[in-house]
């Protein structure tokens, strides 16, 4: 199928119960095989139709984020995220049924040890009692989304969603600057109290999750469903010191500065991302000049990435423009019965629409390189620590060719860009924190919760000023992050991958040869290794190892102190 367009796609509803018989009867099969070939054969099937599952699942998820008021996708969820936990079960005897093969190392030969790794770990993370959890689970999550998808913020006459407020956020008034986010945190505070009870229900349903695998809490479920398989809670607890002594000093520094630049006594919150007195960087052009700067950058980077912004362009396998009832969120998903990345977004006309372009298409051109490079699907995707390396790499290979999208404003988007990155990595330890706060002190009242909060705040991001604001000030800013009630323990990957960025960062202004051929190896392995295997292939260091945060980030931290000088 060569000339095809997502929107032209069709889409039919699966039928779970015969892909529960199909799992059923190749499960028989793997018990039943004579030789290896049999087995390979099967695994190839089952593959094969897991795809073609996954592709349709992932077509109706799109399609329920573009338009969350679409009633025929938003009950076609409803009935996946009812379905899918029940077939867990299966997925489940399948793999033991493989993992119990007498020809187990004829398997390990041709897909390699991370093929029972992933179905180890799915076993691990499985039990039947968990099955009416999961689905209560996935009704709220979508509560939620939708909650944050339909918000109508009324502000200087527009009725503005959370992503269209937010390009006020650079606005040079600062009145306006205040204003807006006022307006943005009385949407919060107006749902706080239905907030407060879906992320109530969470903690409860996903603790029950944990401790029905035997757990104290969801916390080591919560890492088993992430892939971790090779740190645990120790490891990420003392990279978080590493962050609170090495990065929030440095920030603090940084925001300094940009008070200065801004004639402030200090910078509050609604001024952050007032990096300039004189303007911001912007968009040289609207949406479509965006993406089209976007394919002839791609173009210039390698041959690689010039063949994928091709195949993304004329599949139509992006939706970026912001849209009255789109799912206030960004991502990149697959349809791997397509080989084919899809990436999902928001513009708002700031900075912010180049991280789109260069982030979400990092995991994109990831994803592409591994579904033409690894033999089985469960590798089309790697583990969620690697991830963002790719997405955020791929933002530092675009420095050179920041000129193309902002013309002269070029150097204040890269200072902004750098100085966000370093910025944002006190605030995603501070998420990862509070999640494990909550899951660890169920007894916590949601207000009690909240002011947790506020303290992690004091810690990491001790420059963070409120003004007047007394819902944000008591520590209501984390209910603005999806990624707490929708996809909980994930949020620290951001970080640890950050510092995989700044080390590809400093290897590209070292050796730009080197460093992509590093970053290709990495696209093109998926989830073929481990994590510090794939951190070792790609000739990346472990971010837990003591002063690993400062080696990392050195090359950066330099780099935006001499900009200093110049932007004073």
């Amino acid at each position: 199928m060569k000339d095809w367009r997502f929107g032209e796609l069709k889409y039919e509803r699966p039928d779970f119960d015969a892909f529960a018989e199909f799992m059923k009867d190749k499960t028989g099969e793997i018990k039943n095989a004579l030789c290896p070939k049999d087995v390979l054969r099967v695994i190839g099937e089952v593959d094969e139709c897991d795809m073609e599952l996954s592709s349709a699942i992932n077509t109706a998820q799109i399609r329920h984020t573009l338009d969350t008021t679409d009633k025929f996708y938003e009950e076609e969820i409803n009935c996946i995220n009812q379905a899918l936990p029940k077939l867990q079960q299966h997925y489940v005897e399948y793999g033991d049924a493989l993992m119990n093969s007498a020809y187990r190392k004829d398997i390990e030969d041709k897909y390699g040890q991370m093929f029972f790794v992933g179905l180890e770990l799915s076993k691990k993370s499985f039990c039947e009692a968990n099955i009416p959890l999961m689905q209560r689970e996935a009704v709220l999550t979508d509560e939620y989304q939708k909650i944050m998808a339909t918000a109508q913020i009324d502000f200087k006459g527009e009725k503005l969603n959370l992503y269209g407020i937010q390009k006020y956020f650079e606005d040079d008034d600062r009145e306006v600057r205040r204003q807006a986010f006022r307006a943005y945190s009385d949407f919060y505070s107006a749902n706080e109290p239905r907030l407060e009870e879906i992320w109530d229900e969470l903690i409860r349903v996903r603790n029950e999750m944990g401790r029905n695998l035997g757990f104290e809490n969801y916390i080591p479920l919560g890492y088993l469903l992430q892939g971790r398989t090779d740190y645990g809670q120790e490891e990420v607890a003392s990279y978080r010191e590493q962050v609170r002594e090495v990065l929030v000093p440095f920030c603090e520094k940084l925001y300094r500065a940009q008070a200065k630049r801004l004639g402030l006594d200090r910078v509050c919150v609604f001024d952050e991302k007032k990096v300039f007195a004189d303007g911001n960087a912007h968009p040289a052009g609207d949406d479509d000049f965006m993406v089209r700067r976007a394919q002839e950058m791609y173009h210039l980077i390698s041959p690689e990435t010039g063949e994928f912004i091709d195949f993304m362009i004329d599949h139509e396998l992006m939706d970026l423009k912001n849209k009255p009832g789109k799912a206030s969120t960004g991502y990149m998903t697959e349809l791997p019965s397509y080989r084919a990345p899809y990436v999902f977004s928001c513009f708002n006309g700031t900075t912010g629409d180049m991280q789109v372009l260069t982030h979400e298409l990092g995991h994109a051109f990831a994803g592409y390189m591994a579904m033409r490079n690894q033999p089985i699907s469960a590798f089309f995707s790697e583990t969620t620590d690697i991830a963002e390396i790719h997405s955020m790499t791929m933002e530092q290979f675009a420095y050179p060719y920041a000129q193309m999208f902002f013309g002269d404003d070029a150097d204040k988007y890269r200072f902004s860009h750098l100085q966000e990155a370093l910025t944002f990595v006190p605030f995603g330890v501070a998420v990862d924190e509070f999640q494990h706060i909550c899951y660890a002190n169920p007894g916590l009242s949601p207000k009690e919760r909240t002011y947790e909060w506020h303290k992690l705040e004091r810690k990491y991001m001790p420059w963070r000023v409120y003004e007047d604001d007394e819902f944000m000030e008591r520590g209501g800013f984390w209910y603005h992050k999806l990624h707490i009630y929708l996809y909980p323990m994930y949020y620290i990957n951001y970080t640890l991958t950050t510092l995989g960025a700044m080390e590809f960062k400093t290897k590209d202004h070292e050796d730009h040869v080197r460093a992509w051929r590093d970053y290709l190896n990495l696209c093109k392995c998926g989830g073929s290794l481990s994590y510090l295997e794939t951190l070792k292939y790609a000739n990346l260091d472990s971010p837990f190892e003591a002063g690993s945060v400062e080696k990392a980030c050195a090359y950066a931290m330099e780099t935006l102190l001499k900009q200093l000088e110049k932007f004073e």
